[in-house]
């Protein structure tokens, strides 16, 4: 059987303080940089250091988002970035971009790699691909029907791990991929 993880995401210091003291195995947010939800509130690297602490401190994990389709600027930054925030502890990178994908696996090997919603991952073959290409667990499509997630998990490598959303988005999207958000 395999071992059932809630994740909460959270968008401030209140929120991550209200998951980790509620039950949360592990939060999920977003740094200034390389995260989607760009118009929200987000941490600052100062503030991703505490949320480390406390989450371990708590015994949990804190997944930090490397979601947003990048530009060559943001590209040359990213292995800087990601060497800072394993650095601080990070349990594992969210990415969506096969590119961020290989050049976090390249800066940071042991880096933990998750692969987005954002990625639109509806099926096996996808899955057993990025999982080649390191990725530890995929958040598979939120469109996805409990009988297809369930071929899918039989399918797969016995150590990719599998996530899927429980509940509603919080935005109006298409395989995760937000057209408008909050």
């Amino acid at each position: 059987m395999a071992r059932i993880e809630i994740l909460a995401p959270v968008g401030s210091e209140e929120m991550l303080r209200a998951a980790v003291f509620s039950g949360a195995d592990a939060v999920y947010l977003g740094g200034k940089l390389f995260n989607m939800r760009a118009g929200t509130r987000s941490f600052t690297q100062e503030e991703l250091a505490e949320a480390v602490k406390l989450t371990h401190q708590m015994g949990k994990r804190l997944y930090l988002t490397c979601n947003t389709l990048l530009n060559n600027e943001e590209a040359d930054l990213l292995p800087k970035y990601l060497s800072e925030v394993h650095e601080m502890g990070v349990d594992a990178a969210i990415v969506s971009d096969i590119g961020v994908l290989m050049a976090a696996h390249r800066a940071v090997p042991e880096l933990e790699l998750h692969i987005s919603t954002q990625a639109g991952v509806t099926n096996w073959l996808t899955a057993t691909e990025l999982h080649r290409l390191g990725a530890k667990r995929v958040v598979l499509a939120r469109e996805l029907p409990l009988t297809e997630i369930e071929e899918l998990c039989h399918r797969i490598p016995r150590e990719l791990e599998v996530e899927v959303f429980v509940h509603g988005a919080m935005c109006m999207s298409v395989s995760g991929r937000c057209l408008l958000s909050q």
